[in-house]
């Protein structure tokens, strides 16, 4: 054994050595405790407790826990890199962190916990507690709640940089389809989106920063995030302060597009701005056999459908991908009459604010005006007091390519890719629009497994082994960033 090893366990056990030697002599012909009915109870109260007290009168003069010793006599038989300048062997030791068997195992468990019992938006109560309990039992500090059941945990110096990493909590309306034996346990809930993958994935690069809090340059805050799925959980999240300090932001997101462990992103625009309409255009109800004593809606409705469909193909830039699609017309069900009301509604998305606000705009106008064409009134709603309206996601570049360089360390560079924009739509992006950010894939596509379906599908499900990857991947852009930007 390692003689700084030995010289330390001596210093350790001297006088508890003594104290139980002591004890044992003294014990010899000690009668036992009749009336405990156990033959050692005398020494369970004299040695044992004696042997505890001087055990803590050592950690108190030595102000050291007994697991921090442990982790000291540790880090003396296997001493870690230093990776004040990063490399490759610093990636892989993080990655084989991630790595080790029980470490696998425990993410595994907290994501099936988690699938098992899936919650809607803003209740999201025992997935909050779950990760409460694993943050207080690795002593790390939190702020709760934040956006209602949302959680701001700290790891490192207290001191900046700050950088910040965020995973998404809630789950989806939808009846799982997947027979497994951690299937959801509430009828019309279902995970179908991989939160609970993201979450196992963060608390877990959690625990790789809590071991490796010594090597940190600075702050990690870790974001635990409730109501990304239209509920823009994210902005209630940033007015509660969640991006305090920040100076960079972090996120993952399962893909079955990509193999398991494939890890994916693109600078700029990665995912489209997302909005939703409802427009109530009004006229004058009237027989249909004598339609000039009417003011008909549904030729105005039917108007401001076709007239949307211009929107894009004449007015946007084809190179700048943009989408208006009407989804829903409801006049009524009387054949013989022309209804008074019309309602129309449908989508919107682009991947520039400038593109997105402009759709927005159009969309109200081309409404109201083709209404008045026809005699009709119109009103639009776009949900905004719903928080239904998501900006594009865009990746900063040098976050970017700092994910990148991360990446390819971690798994190598077949395994990195540059991926499309996607019509998609995610609320990090309200946390892109106040500070630099990129949002990255991890793959779990699995064809032996069955994990080949899209997120929102019942027969969605994943490929655990993306979790401990995710885990390092988090955990590295952290430290990584903090050592860079120090």
């Amino acid at each position: 054994m390692n003689p700084r090893i030995l010289s330390l366990l001596s210093s350790i056990s001297i006088v508890s050595t003594l104290i139980l030697i002591t004890c044992t002599i003294s014990v010899i012909g000690a009668k036992p405790d009749s009336s405990s009915g156990n033959d050692f109870s005398y020494l369970e109260r004299s040695c044992l407790s004696k042997w505890a007290a001087a055990e803590e009168e050592n950690n108190r003069k030595n102000q050291t826990s007994p697991r921090r010793r442990t982790a000291e006599m540790l880090s003396l038989e296997t001493p870690e890199l230093d990776c004040t300048v990063w490399s490759e062997a610093c990636s892989e030791e993080v990655l084989n962190l991630a790595r080790r068997p029980e470490n696998v195992r425990w993410m595994k468990d907290l994501r099936r916990i988690i699938h098992a019992n899936p919650e809607l938006a803003f209740e999201e109560f025992e997935t909050s507690r779950l990760i409460r309990q694993e943050l207080d039992g690795m002593e790390v500090a939190y702020r709760f709640p934040m956006a209602g059941t949302g959680i701001r945990a700290t790891i490192g110096t207290g001191e900046p940089p700050f950088v910040a990493l965020r995973a998404d909590m809630d789950a989806l309306p939808i009846q799982e389809a997947v027979e497994w034996e951690h299937k959801s346990q509430v009828a019309g809930k279902m995970h179908a989106c991989g939160h609970d993958a993201h979450v196992a994935m963060l608390i877990g690069a959690a625990k790789i920063l809590k071991t490796r809090e010594h090597h940190l340059k600075g702050t990690v805050i870790l974001l635990f995030q409730p109501a990304e799925e239209a509920g823009n959980g994210a902005k209630r999240m940033i007015s509660d302060g969640a991006l305090e300090n920040v100076e960079a932001i972090f996120a993952v997101h399962v893909s079955h597009q990509h193999p398991t462990a494939v890890i994916g992103s693109r600078p700029g625009p990665l995912l489209a701005g997302c909005g939703f309409f409802r427009a109530v255009i009004r006229g004058k109800q009237g027989s249909a056999g004598n339609p000039h004593r009417s003011v008909d809606p549904v030729l105005a409705a039917s108007a401001s459908v076709i007239s949307l469909q211009g929107i894009v193909s004449r007015e946007a830039n084809p190179l700048d991908s943009q989408v208006v699609s009407v989804t829903s017309f409801n006049g009524g069900d009387n054949l013989d009459a022309i209804p008074d009301t019309v309602v129309i509604g449908g989508t919107f998305r682009a991947f520039s604010n400038t593109s997105f606000y402009q759709l927005l705009k159009r969309i109200e106008e081309v409404i109201v005006e083709q209404a008045g064409v026809f005699r009709c009134s119109a009103t639009i709603d776009f949900f905004e007091k719903e928080y239904t309206i998501y900006p594009p996601t865009v990746n900063d570049e040098k976050m970017y390519e700092h994910v990148r360089k991360v990446a390819v360390d971690l798994v190598g560079r077949e395994n990195f890719r540059v991926v499309p924009p996607m019509m998609g739509a995610e609320d990090f992006s309200f946390y892109s629009e106040v500070v630099p950010a990129a949002f990255f894939y991890i793959g779990i596509r699995n064809e032996t497994l069955g994990s080949i379906h899209s997120g929102h599908s019942p027969h969605f499900m994943i490929d655990e082994d993306a979790l401990p990857v995710g885990a390092a991947t988090h955990a590295a852009i952290a430290e990584r960033y903090l050592n860079e930007h120090r």
